[in-house]
């Protein structure tokens, strides 16, 4: 009987980890590629994300193995938030997001050993309810911020602010599950 085909994520987030293991999939290896993830001038937010993930995917060498990518991008409109680095930058977040809509764009790029290439943009809209300066302040504290994209990490503390929420949260917290079992299966990975 022929060894099941390896699974590579090329990926070092712990969130898409997990939520693979949620369905079953545990990768035989968790490799970060090391790509510059700024906007190109005038890039838009859909074409970030899919370009990070294939970057990310493209620059881990599968030996035989299948590669799963992904990358995930906030959005106001065509504004593009950023991964929130300190305390600042997540309180502007914050005051753009406080009581508005954004979109959340989570690419998934999966390579098979043959080489053939499938990915899907997932795109689920958030609207958080509108944050008082105290509720601002107690989540700066908490520092759930830190390195997460728009400032906040749908899974923790900002769940009791998401008021509205269409498409895949799972793809909010990092890896729509749904597109990347489809993707994995059409690629003939073999799912549990």
């Amino acid at each position: 009987m022929p060894a099941p085909p390896r699974l590579i994520l090329a990926s070092a987030s712990a969130r898409r980890h997990a939520l693979l293991a949620q369905i079953g999939i545990v990768p035989d290896a968790v490799i970060a590629p090391a790509i510059d993830e700024a906007p190109r001038p005038r890039e838009l937010p859909r074409r970030l994300a899919a370009r990070l993930a294939r970057a990310k995917a493209a620059a881990v060498t599968g030996d035989g193995a299948f590669v799963l990518a992904a990358d995930t991008v906030v959005a106001v409109g065509r504004r593009i938030l950023p991964k929130a680095r300190d305390a600042a930058a997540a309180r502007a977040a914050l005051a753009l997001l406080s009581g508005r809509r954004h979109r959340v764009l989570t690419a998934v790029v999966v390579l098979a050993p043959d080489g053939r290439r499938a990915e899907r943009l997932s795109e689920t809209v958030v609207t958080l309810a509108r944050l008082t300066a105290a509720q601002v302040a107690a989540f700066l504290d908490s520092r759930e911020w830190q390195d997460k994209a728009g400032g906040y990490a749908i899974q923790g503390r900002m769940a009791a602010h998401v008021r509205f929420l269409a498409g895949s949260y799972s793809g909010v917290v990092g890896l729509p599950l749904f597109e990347t079992a489809q993707l994995l299966r059409g690629l003939g990975y073999p799912l549990p």
